[in-house]
């Protein structure tokens, strides 16, 4: 059975990923509580289902502290998959004003506030098991590709090494693993004829492959993660995300991260990491990275 666990903060885009599970033809449950988590599986498994997404949160009750536990005792029956949704404070504040929803941790004492405190305090643990996505800013057709993307990786395949462009003026994705800032380097904001486009525009690139510190800062960021990535394969690591950082995270970062995604598909990488895999995202731009 191919198993994907769903978890994350409230508001953060839980029933998106959820229905894309469904459309893949994935038999879904939502709001599980964790103790319940075990009999399902062996339910579902006697009747034949092979593809199973569950959505499990802070709605299931305090149960949800045993999720680690209850996930190695299940891992010798399913293949695992663990995806984990998260969004900054102020997001999830807009979000819930926005759809007039209630919080499932408010009260009469409790402010929507303290409810998103308290809930990131449950499920700190729980955000380290699996895969990691900050849906800030995130449009839902960009999310769903990403949830695509996550769902059609090899579980088998080992580490999936993600580059991830964005902008620091919309803050330091939640999920970045390693970050890079590189707002020390030229500006193609600054040319009128370059500002409109990113950093897949070929006036962008020819602009940027021309300064000879892109070039080393490109250099010094792919030898980095090129040494340390053995390191964390040897820490049975499934995702590792590395974010490249301009200031709005359209020229620079989007480049970087396209070229160094290329160096590591090309197989350029020095430790010769077989079965990597490697993805692409770019936070702000407008359309879902490939």
């Amino acid at each position: 059975m191919h198993l994907v666990l769903i978890s994350g903060l409230s508001g953060s885009g839980k029933s998106i990923a959820l229905n894309v599970l469904e459309d893949g033809g994935y038999y879904c449950v939502d709001n599980l509580p964790s103790e319940l988590l075990p009999q399902l599986i062996d339910s579902l498994s006697a009747q034949g289902y092979s593809k199973v997404g569950v959505a499990m949160d802070v709605r299931g009750g305090a149960g949800i502290r045993e999720l680690p536990r209850l996930l190695d005792s299940l891992k010798a029956k399913v293949e695992l998959r663990f995806l984990f949704l998260d969004a900054k404070d102020e997001t999830l504040l807009k979000r819930f004003s926005e759809t007039r929803r209630r919080h499932p941790l408010a009260t009469e004492s409790r402010t929507l506030v303290e409810a998103i405190r308290e809930e990131r305090e449950l499920l700190e643990e729980i955000a380290l098991l699996g895969h990691h996505i900050d849906t800030s800013d995130l449009k839902a057709a960009t999310l769903r590709d990403w949830v695509r993307q996550f769902i059609a990786a090899d579980a088998s395949h080992g580490l999936t090494l993600l580059f991830q462009s964005f902008g620091f003026k919309h803050g330091i994705p939640l999920d970045a693993d390693l970050v890079f800032d590189v707002r020390c380097l030229p500006n193609p904001h600054y040319d009128p004829d370059l500002r409109p486009l990113t950093g897949r525009d070929q006036p962008v690139i020819d602009y940027l492959e021309a300064q000879e510190d892109v070039g080393r800062m490109a250099a010094d960021i792919f030898h980095f993660v090129s040494q340390w990535l053995p390191s964390y394969v040897r820490d049975s690591r499934s995702y590792l995300t590395v974010a490249v950082g301009c200031t709005g995270g359209q020229h620079r970062s989007v480049y970087l991260a396209e070229w160094l995604a290329r160096q590591f598909r090309d197989g350029e990488d020095e430790g010769g990491n077989d079965g990597l895999r490697v993805l692409l995202r770019h936070r702000q731009l407008s359309d879902a990275a490939k």
